[in-house]
């Protein structure tokens, strides 16, 4: 969405990106569902007719990151869709070994996979478990979707939004308490739901500076800030607190293809109202700017987009 705003950020319009080669303009579109028309000379695992679901970001395999798993963080890395034609185009060239086959998950069910996938990795990342309470701070497409793993896990979870109609996907997920941001003060809120100690774990999916300010406020001693949300702009920190509170502090980029894309499409298999839970509107590719990109520019969509070619 920045980049239809206020982009070119990502998009390597004057310059060619160091991994994917590509400059210039390009199509769009990071979360895919496709059938394969061609297979490379060396793909087995995949063959024409199949449905499948890439993961956004293609790692090298090869470069020091990668054999240490951490794919996300790949020297090489570039995204489809983002650094090279993606998911509106006709056609889409991805890597057989960033996809994963949907088997019998309906494609309109598949189509969430990447975007849980990434909710997955933030969650996985703050070792939540039964017993703690998290509080997820931005309710947009990846946050309700971080409400969803957590309910998986059998977590509490507090959901923080300025919109109603975002924090009832949320109550959907499975979020025991919610808390419109935009009627009360959300750390005040959060800490009386938690008694006043503050919520043990704060995903912050925004990227607002007011969510930051509410999640430094809110968390507990001893608690972990995961940061989804990209921060645009400089954030003042309150050094001191993280310190003499030993408040732990982790960002989390987009996900692990090989770990959090099969335990996407497996919660998706288990638990599919998640897709339909978090679907705003079904669109044609005509219609992308205005009933896609301007609603959701607007904060109009409080849900998930899907384009339907």
């Amino acid at each position: 969405m920045d980049e239809f705003l206020s982009g070119p950020h990502l998009v390597p319009l004057t310059a060619p990106h160091p991994a994917s080669g590509h400059v210039g303009p390009l199509v769009l579109g990071h979360e895919i569902v496709g059938r394969v028309v061609a297979v490379g000379s060396e793909v087995e695992q995949f063959t024409v007719g199949d449905v499948v679901v890439p993961g956004s970001g293609v790692s090298c395999g090869t470069c020091r990151w990668c054999h240490a798993g951490r794919t996300n963080l790949c020297a090489r890395y570039y995204t489809v869709g983002l650094h090279v034609d993606g998911g509106l185009a006709e056609r889409v060239n991805v890597p057989a070994r960033i996809s994963q086959p949907v088997g019998n998950c309906p494609v309109d069910v598949a189509i969430m996979a990447q975007p849980l996938a990434v909710a997955l990795h933030a969650v996985r990342g703050t070792g939540a478990e039964r017993g703690t309470i998290v509080a997820v701070i931005g309710l947009g497409g990846i946050g309700s979707l971080v409400v969803a793993a957590c309910t998986a896990r059998g977590i509490d979870t507090i959901g923080v939004d300025v919109s109603d109609a975002r924090l009832e996907i949320a109550m959907r997920m499975g979020a025991s308490t919610l808390i419109n941001a935009s009627q009360e003060d959300a750390a005040a809120a959060i800490r009386r739901a938690t008694g006043g100690d503050g919520a043990d774990i704060i995903i912050e999916t925004s990227g607002a500076p007011n969510g930051l300010d509410a999640a430094m406020t809110a968390v507990s001693r001893g608690g972990h800030i995961r940061l989804v949300g990209l921060h645009r702009d400089p954030s003042p920190l309150n050094l001191t607190r993280l310190v003499l509170d030993e408040i732990r502090m982790s960002t989390s980029k987009v996900h692990i293809c090989g770990q959090d894309l099969p335990e996407a499409l497996m919660l998706l298999k288990k638990h599919p109202h998640i897709a339909s839970g978090t679907l705003d509107a079904l669109i044609d590719l005509k219609d992308v700017v205005p009933s896609g990109l301007q609603r959701m520019a607007s904060g109009e969509a409080a849900g998930k987009v899907v384009v339907k070619p």
